[in-house]
This record gives C-alpha cells, sequence and structure tokens, in this order.
C-alpha cells in the first residue's frame, strides 16, 4: 500500500517534483495530470529547412525568449545548435544567465534594454551581449565596464519604422561614431526590427528596408561578410521567408523554429513542423441529465442526457479562459467538444460519443491524433490573437516532456 511513510512511495514522489523533465514513457507518473510535449526532432528539422534557404555567409540566431516560446529555452538551445544554429537571443538578463547555467557556450544577444550597473556586471561576468538602443546607455556601459581589461561586444539597435527600441535610423552615424570613441566598448553588429514583414503588402518591409541600407551606407560599413568586424541582420521569421535581400549576415528566427508560419502566405515557403503538442488525463467521467448546468456560471446547459468528462488542465496552465465552448480536443482519434467555463485547473469535454470512455485516458488539446490535428494557429483564430500568445502562454506547472517521433 502506497503511503507517504512508505519509504519507496516518499522518494518516487521526490524525485519526480524534482526532475526538470519526464522521459516520454513515464506517462503513468503520479504528477502527471497534464502535459506539454515537445518533438526535438522536428525542432531540428525546422532548423535545417531554415539554414537550406540561407547562404554559406548567413548565421542563424535562434530566438529563445519566454522560455523559447513556451517550448522550454535550455533544451531548445541545446537541440537548435546542435542542429546548426549559430547564435542565440533572449529578452533579459536572467533568461541568458540561465542558458549559461545550463552550459550553453554559443554567443546569446540580449534583444531588451538593459542599462543599470548590476545588469552590465551580470552580462560581463555570464559573457553575454547587449543590445545598445541610446547613447546614454552606452555610457552608462563603458562607464560601468571601467575596471574591465577585455571590451564588452555590443550590439546597436536603429529604429526604421518599428517605434520601438533603437535609435532613430536618421542618426544612425552619430550614434556608430559615439559608441566608437568610448572605451570598453565594441560594437559586434548593427540591426533593427520589421514592423509588418507579415504581411502581404510589402510596402512598410520595404521602406524600412531602405532606411536600414541607407543608415549602414552613412556609417560606411563594409559589405564584404565576414572579412569586417561589424556584422548586419534585420530579418525575423518573416523576413527570413519572404525575401534572401533581407538576410545580411545574420537572421533572428523565433517562430518558424517552433513550426509555425508568420502569416497564411509565407506556407509554401519552406516545410516546417510544429514542436509542441498540449495533452492532459481525464480525472472524472460522469453522466448528467438534461437542464444540467456545467461549470461557473452555467455558460453551458445540456440539451439532453450526456456524458461528462472533467480534464486536469486548464487556464491556470495556459488553456484560455476565452476558448470556453468554443475549442474541441481528440480523444480517440474523434473531435470532442469542451463544454462549460474553463476554470482554473480543469475543464470539462461532452464525450456522449464515447460512451465507455473511462478515467485516465489522454486527451490531446494541441497536436495531432489520427486524421485530425489541432494548432496554436487555430486557437489564436478563434480568439482573434497570434500563435505566439498562445505558445508562450502555458505556465511551468505542465512538465516539458521530450518526445522522438
Amino acid at each position: 500500500m502506497l503511503s507517504w511513510e512508505n519509504a519507496s512511495f516518499k522518494t518516487l514522489v521526490t524525485e519526480s517534483l524534482n526532475q526538470d523533465s519526464i522521459e516520454s514513457d513515464a506517462y503513468g507518473g503520479i504528477c502527471q495530470r497534464a502535459w506539454v510535449e515537445i518533438n526535438d526532432q522536428a525542432l531540428a528539422y525546422n532548423v535545417r529547412q531554415l539554414k537550406s534557404i540561407l547562404s554559406a555567409k548567413t548565421k542563424l540566431m535562434g530566438v529563445v525568449k519566454a522560455d523559447a516560446y513556451g517550448h522550454g529555452a535550455c533544451q531548445v538551445s541545446q537541440t537548435i545548435l546542435e542542429a546548426g544554429a549559430d547564435w542565440l537571443a533572449v529578452a533579459t538578463v536572467p533568461e541568458g544567465i540561465e542558458l549559461r547555467l545550463a552550459g550553453i557556450e554559443a554567443p546569446i544577444l540580449i534583444l531588451g534594454a538593459t542599462d543599470r550597473p548590476e545588469q552590465i556586471q551580470a552580462i560581463a561576468h555570464w559573457q553575454l551581449q547587449p543590445t545598445i538602443c541610446t547613447p546614454q546607455q552606452a555610457l552608462v556601459f563603458s562607464e560601468t565596464l571601467s575596471h574591465y581589461t577585455k571590451a564588452m561586444p555590443v550590439h546597436l539597435m536603429l529604429d526604421t519604422g518599428m517605434s520601438r527600441l533603437g535609435m532613430p535610423w536618421q542618426e544612425a552615424v552619430k550614434f556608430v561614431q559615439f559608441v566608437q570613441r568610448l572605451p570598453n566598448l565594441k560594437i559586434a553588429s548593427i540591426y533593427s526590427h520589421l514592423a509588418t514583414a507579415d504581411s502581404p503588402d510589402q510596402t512598410v518591409m520595404r521602406k524600412q528596408h531602405q532606411r536600414f541600407e541607407e543608415a549602414i551606407d552613412s556609417c560606411c560599413i563594409d559589405r564584404e561578410g565576414f572579412s569586417r568586424d561589424v556584422q548586419l541582420h534585420f530579418a525575423n521569421s518573416a523576413a527570413t521567408l519572404t525575401d534572401s535581400a533581407l538576410h545580411y549576415d545574420m537572421v533572428r528566427v523565433g517562430l518558424a523554429l517552433y513550426g509555425f508560419y508568420p502569416a497564411p502566405h509565407l506556407h509554401q515557403k519552406v516545410n516546417l513542423k510544429p514542436v509542441m503538442q498540449v495533452k492532459a488525463r481525464v480525472t472524472q467521467v460522469k453522466t448528467i441529465e438534461a437542464g444540467t448546468g456545467v461549470s461557473y456560471g452555467y455558460q453551458f446547459i445540456a440539451k439532453k442526457r450526456m456524458r461528462l468528462a472533467v480534464v486536469g488542465i486548464g487556464y491556470a496552465d495556459g488553456v484560455p479562459r476565452n476558448l470556453s465552448n468554443k475549442m474541441k480536443v481528440i480523444v480517440r482519434d474523434k473531435l470532442i467538444p469542451q463544454v462549460g467555463a474553463i476554470t482554473m485547473d480543469q475543464l470539462m469535454l461532452d464525450v456522449s460519443d464515447i460512451p465507455d470512455l473511462e478515467t485516465g485516458e489522454v486527451v490531446t488539446l494541441l497536436g495531432e491524433q489520427g486524421k485530425y490535428q489541432i494548432s496554436a494557429e487555430d486557437w489564436a483564430n478563434t480568439l482573434g490573437t497570434i500563435s505566439w500568445e498562445i505558445l508562450c502562454s502555458f505556465k511551468h506547472r505542465l512538465p516539458r516532456v521530450a518526445v522522438e517521433k
């Protein structure tokens, strides 16, 4: 009999709670009410597909911020580097430190703005590479690093139309010259970010490209590839798939790594495979009578006698509550409707079409089973949002399980 006093059971619980990931054959584990599967083979395949459309001189920077878009930053980083990625990009200093603690030695660019002395010292200690957006920020870096013997590689961000981070492109020459004169800093790259690369209308993207070109020309940056010290990068996933003229020395790829396309018109550019699946278990099955309300607020009332399954996943895990009564899942190769308000830890299904469904059976919320596939794009379209938001929403209490298939 299993009890907390039982030493082997106590060890099993402790080890399960301490695992960073759980192997794919451990679905019977005591902690697995719901989980996220990460297909490393699909991830590596996507890297190879993306590299196939790049020239030999163009490097691939894998964007692994926000825990690799919910996929698990450390494992994703190791997989994509082994598959051929050259750089990594994160948003924050702690994200970069996490990768270093995992033993990752590849160059890591911090995309977000940092300017506090303690951040700068951490960047130097962990050998990360910061984005510099303003002369004031560059000055703080230079002064903070005055006692360091080695110049820090920095990446200058130009605003060519995103109206977010970066120095206005018209001031590129003054910006570059200012940073070049500062001790303790070495310009590693100049880059910008596109606002509308995923749009079929390329007007704004082309205007931004022209501005970037003018800024680089005005700075007299040598265009002879790796023979110069300063690299150029401009393309996100959408731009990478759109036009090789936007590739420069490096591309910054996020969404496409994980098997998703930034826009429908880009689907034919390269073949990608979704990396993530989200699954959960049925925790109870019951029969309810006609007229019975389901979940908070009785947003669903049974019109007839029906079988109801409770599933151990909810909005605290990352399933949007606004999908209540609007989503379907896959159970036993069938599309099954969700009913009632999605709650913090659970949701309910109408399983009347599976009268012999049992507790413990697996439900696929996102992913493929049999002839059906449900993607983050489907959820995003239903909610009027983007697949990026869906992928980033899955919380850490869902273990990431590495699978190969």
